[in-house]
C-alpha cells in the first residue's frame, strides 16, 4: 500500500464543484409545464382583494383574473385552478350557486376560457364549501351531519354546469365516497366525454388549510374530519386510489404536499396516471412568513420545496407561485 491509499477513490464532490456541474448532473429539474396557478375570483368586488394571511395572493375580480391567467399562459404555467368566492347572501344550506349557470365560478371559467382558449388547462374546484353557509363540503342531514349520497346529486349538478361552461378538468375536492364514479357519469350522460377528472385522492384534515379558508370566505362551523382523511393513516390513501381509479379519475393528487411526501411517493409508484400535489396556502403562508422575518431565503426555499416535491413524484404541482416560478425558469 502507498501513502496515498488511504485517500478516497470514488469522490461525489466532484459532481458538485460548480454550478455548471451541479445542473448538469442535477436528477430532477422543475419546468414551467410542471406547474399549476390556483385562483380566486370573488363575485361582487371592484378591485383585487389582498389575502392578510397569503402576502402576494388575491381575491381577484373577474378582470383581473382574466389578466392572471394571460400572464400564467405566457409564462409557460399549464393550467389554472379556480376557486369561486359568491356574495354571502347567496350561500344556503345546498350550496345552490355552486350549480347556478350564472353562479360566479361558472362565469369565471367563462371569462379565462374567452381569453385563453386552450392555451391554458382550466381547472374547477368541484366541491359546496365555498357556496354553503354551513362551510362543509356537502350537504347536511337532519341531524347536523355530511350526508354522503346526497352530496353526490349535488356534485353531479356541479360537474354539469362547470362542464357546460368550458372547463377541462373537475377537481372534486370533497372527498365523498363515490364522487368520482358519480361526476364521471354524470359528465359522460350530458355530451362531456372529453371533460377530465382530477381526483382529490388524498385529501388530509390537515392545519395547513387556515389561510384558504380565508381566501374563500368559508363559513365553516365545526371541522372535516369525517370527510377529509386522518394524517395518521397511510393504506387508506391506497385503498382511496384504488378507489378513484376504478371510477374513472384520470388523474390523481395528494393534499397537503409537504407534509404528506410519503403518501406522494408511494402513490406515485402504484400509478400509471398523471399524480399531482396541491402546495396548499399554509405552506406557501410560513415561506412567506419566515422570509418576511429575514428567516429564509425566500427564493432558494421555494424552489427546495417546489423540487422535494417533484422528486417525491409529482408530475403536477399546485401552487401560489407558479407563475412567479415559471418566469424565472423561463
Amino acid at each position: 500500500m502507498t501513502k496515498y491509499g488511504s485517500f478516497p477513490g470514488a469522490r461525489p464532490r466532484r459532481l458538485r464543484t460548480t454550478p455548471a456541474m451541479r445542473r448538469m448532473v442535477a436528477e430532477y429539474r422543475l419546468h414551467p409545464a410542471d406547474l399549476i396557478l390556483p385562483a380566486f375570483v370573488r363575485e361582487g368586488i371592484a378591485e383585487p382583494v389582498p389575502l392578510a394571511a397569503m402576502p402576494g395572493v388575491v381575491q381577484h375580480t373577474r378582470d383581473t383574473l382574466r389578466k392572471a391567467a394571460v400572464e400564467a399562459v405566457e409564462a409557460g404555467v399549464a393550467g389554472i385552478m379556480l376557486f369561486g368566492v359568491p356574495e354571502d347572501a347567496k350561500k344556503d344550506a345546498v350550496g345552490t350557486a355552486g350549480t347556478d349557470p350564472d353562479g360566479i365560478l361558472q362565469v369565471a371559467i367563462r371569462d379565462v376560457r374567452a381569453e385563453v382558449g386552450d392555451d391554458l388547462v382550466i381547472m374547477s374546484d368541484l366541491c359546496l364549501d365555498e357556496y354553503t353557509d354551513h362551510g362543509h363540503c356537502g350537504v347536511l342531514d337532519a341531524e347536523g351531519r355530511v350526508d354522503n349520497d346526497a352530496s353526490l346529486e349535488r356534485y353531479a349538478e356541479m360537474a354539469q354546469v362547470q362542464a357546460d361552461a368550458g372547463v377541462h378538468i373537475v377537481g372534486p375536492s370533497g372527498m365523498m365516497d363515490g364522487q368520482v364514479g358519480v361526476i364521471r357519469d354524470a359528465l359522460d350522460q350530458t355530451g362531456h366525454e372529453d371533460v377530465s377528472i382530477l381526483a382529490y385522492t388524498a385529501k388530509y384534515s390537515s392545519a395547513f388549510y387556515g389561510p384558504f379558508r380565508e381566501a374563500v370566505g368559508s363559513s365553516l362551523k365545526g371541522d372535516r374530519k369525517t370527510y377529509q382523511q386522518d394524517p395518521a393513516n397511510l393504506r387508506e390513501s391506497l385503498r382511496e386510489l384504488a378507489l378513484d381509479l376504478d371510477e374513472g379519475a384520470d388523474m390523481v393528487m395528494v393534499k397537503p404536499a409537504l407534509p404528506y411526501l410519503d403518501v406522494l411517493a408511494k402513490i406515485a409508484d402504484e400509478v400509471d396516471v398523471p399524480v399531482a400535489a396541491y402546495q396548499i396556502s399554509g405552506e406557501y403562508a410560513m415561506v412567506e412568513a419566515a422570509a418576511e422575518k429575514g428567516w429564509i431565503d425566500r427564493d432558494k426555499a421555494i424552489w427546495e420545496t417546489l423540487t422535494g416535491i417533484k422528486r417525491a413524484g409529482a408530475q403536477m404541482i399546485l401552487t401560489y407561485w407558479a407563475t412567479e416560478v415559471a418566469q424565472k425558469l423561463r
